[in-house]
């Protein structure tokens, strides 16, 4: 090789690792922020899922606010408690409706981002009517 196109060519040396140090970092938090937005996700339904097993529990006719975080409870232990921890459960039931608000937090992959969780399913309360008298 001439002398002249090595001269060129040292210009360039290290912008590769410029670059790399650059890019990296950026790049890895891009992956972190995904599989955070991920977890969350998951977290958010898996609450979604047991306030509404557990408004299911709580709105039949002999339901009773017990019943309805007893089936929370179920069906958190049975999906498991990786992407969500801290949960509160809090059912409520008057003569007309049943409220069923789960919250919690998902579990951090990004450090000390702490995202909540917070669902609600709520209906009406199943009753026997009698048919009216026809007139």
């Amino acid at each position: 090789m001439p002398a002249a196109q090595l001269r060129r060519l040292r210009g360039d040396r290290g912008a590769v690792t410029t670059e790399l140090v650059i890019v990296m970092p950026l790049l890895l938090t891009l992956v972190m922020l995904l599989a955070q937005a991920t977890v969350w996700w998951h977290a958010v339904h898996i609450a979604q899922t047991a306030a509404a097993q557990a408004l299911a529990a709580t709105r039949v006719q002999d339901g009773t606010t017990a019943s309805g975080r007893h089936e929370a409870r179920r069906v958190l232990g049975q999906l498991g408690p990786g992407p969500l921890h801290d949960v509160r459960i809090a059912v409520t039931r008057t003569a007309d409706r049943a409220d069923v608000r789960i919250t919690g937090t998902a579990t951090s992959v990004v450090p000390f981002l702490h995202l909540p969780v917070d669902t609600r399913a709520a209906g009406p309360v199943e009753r026997f009517r009698p048919a009216q008298a026809a007139p």
